[in-house]
């Protein structure tokens, strides 16, 4: 059996943004734990890296446009829109180290009601029938991550404009 020589950092790094977008924060981690303590030679020949190298490794990247957190939180947000959200949603790019810009966050916000309403038509195509029944409906809303004046309108249905 043939051994490989373990892949570089840089190697690492590109196959994981080859398999996704990740933000400038998710990939520093994973490279931190994939890397290790630069001060223990690894078992399986993996290159130790020091914080500072990661560092220039992901200016590189950026630079090279192979990085983008603008490119990770736009493919985030598309996504997830059609499932989740606002709430859950930012939620999950503060997680990731990153936030919407003005322009997608206004672009969810103008969304999230008729977003709230297909992602309730899809889960619950019949009216609630009972006040047990409305409240699991709204709760699975609030679960998704929509706002609660958001899924009060929804309860509310389409043609009520009280």
């Amino acid at each position: 059996m043939i051994k490989r020589p373990a892949p570089t950092l840089h190697a690492r790094a590109l196959t994981w943004l080859s398999q996704r977008e990740h933000s400038r924060a998710e990939l520093r981690r994973k490279l931190r734990h994939w890397a290790g303590d630069p001060d223990v030679e690894s078992e399986d020949g993996r290159p130790a890296a020091t914080d500072e190298e990661i560092e220039r490794l992901l200016d590189d990247l950026e630079a090279a446009r192979q990085l983008s957190d603008g490119r990770f939180v736009e493919t985030r947000i598309h996504a997830r829109q059609a499932r989740f959200g606002n709430r859950r949603i930012e939620q999950e790019l503060r997680q990731h180290g990153v936030t919407a810009d003005a322009s997608a966050s206004a672009h969810l916000r103008d969304t999230e009601l008729q977003r709230a309403m297909a992602v309730h038509t899809r889960k619950f195509p019949n009216a609630a029938a009972t006040a047990a029944e409305r409240a699991r409906q709204m709760r699975f809303l609030a679960a998704r991550g929509f706002t609660a004046e958001t899924i009060r309108r929804v309860m509310k249905g389409p043609d009520d404009d009280a």
